[in-house]
């Protein structure tokens, strides 16, 4: 008895023909995954990221900071412990469009101005810290914040309030936060330094722009020296009441109430101002200071 091959051609092209579909479905398969996979973050255009500033500031959610991340191109919303999920989605229902632009963020405690204030300086109710010395031809001044200026207050070196610095000559708050106090107590030294807490000053020469990833010092009368490095640049906050400022320095470092007014520098140049933040110097927190460069040049002074 013959037996008859049992290897069709048929059978044959039928299974080439199955292997080259199952192919091209693997390699569609895998073409589609590549352009579903991960891509670069979308980078948000200017006006985009001027409408969701606009639109955060018109929300008016006190306890809430905002500031361009350039790496990202996202506007980073950071809102304290105080701000609600309510009011969250009233900031993302006025930015309309603009909503894929804002990132928020946490921070724990709450956002204030420093208020209690380098050295602590006092005025009537209550204590601030000087910043820097700053002279205008052969009159001396310092700097401090504008929200310890309010009003215009007489200032001290000591808490009885006995021994007079002098008044009060200018101030800015809100929009910014700066202000003047004239040395008119000729008996009081005024170098161009700031207290390292440590029985040593750092001479300060100079003043200058910070920079993102920077490294800084901040000194202040409640907690001393500490550092840090800057997180953002012109970034606005909203302590509520109204009290909105803008083209802040944003900083990891610690601070509290008192600190208000403190020097943020690096090495020998003057950067800011302490103007508040949250968290404090047991946990950490965010510290935002006003630049020092829109003073000196507001009241037409210099380091030194």
């Amino acid at each position: 008895m013959s037996i008859k091959r049992t290897t069709p051609r048929t059978a044959t092209r039928i299974a080439l023909a199955s292997a080259l579909a199952a192919a091209a479905a693997l390699a569609g398969t895998a073409a589609h995954a590549e352009s579903n996979g991960p891509s670069a973050p979308v980078r948000h255009s200017a006006a985009q990221l001027s409408a969701a500033s606009t639109a955060v500031q018109a929300a008016d959610v006190a306890g809430t900071a905002w500031a361009v991340d350039q790496e990202s191109g996202t506007l980073v919303v950071t809102a304290d412990s105080t701000v609600s999920a309510a009011a969250l989605a009233r900031i993302k229902q006025k930015a309309g469009n603009a909503v894929e632009a804002i990132r928020i963020e946490r921070t724990p405690g709450t956002l204030r101005p420093f208020l209690a204030g380098g050295d602590a300086i006092y005025a009537p109710s209550w204590r601030c810290s000087l910043g820097f010395n700053v002279r205008k031809g052969n009159t001396a001044y310092f700097l401090t914040a504008g929200h310890c200026t309010e009003g215009k207050p007489p200032y001290y070196s000591n808490s009885g309030h006995t021994t007079s610095i002098g008044p009060t000559t200018g101030t800015s708050f809100p929009g910014n936060d700066y202000g003047i106090v004239q040395y008119t107590n000729g008996s009081l030294p005024h170098p161009s330094e700031v207290s390292l807490y440590n029985g040593r000053t750092q001479r300060i020469t100079a003043a200058g722009n910070a920079t993102v990833g920077q490294s800084v010092q901040r000194s202040g009368s409640t907690t001393g020296l500490h550092g840090g490095k800057v997180t953002g640049l012109n970034a606005t906050v909203n302590y509520g009441n109204g009290q909105v400022v803008r083209g802040l320095i944003k900083t990891n470092v610690c601070a509290e109430p008192g600190d208000s007014g403190g020097a943020l520098f690096a090495g020998s140049t003057a950067l800011g101002l302490t103007s508040g933040g949250s968290g404090n110097c047991s946990s950490g927190g965010t510290t935002y200071f006003q630049p020092v460069g829109p003073a000196l040049k507001a009241y037409g002074v210099t380091i030194g």
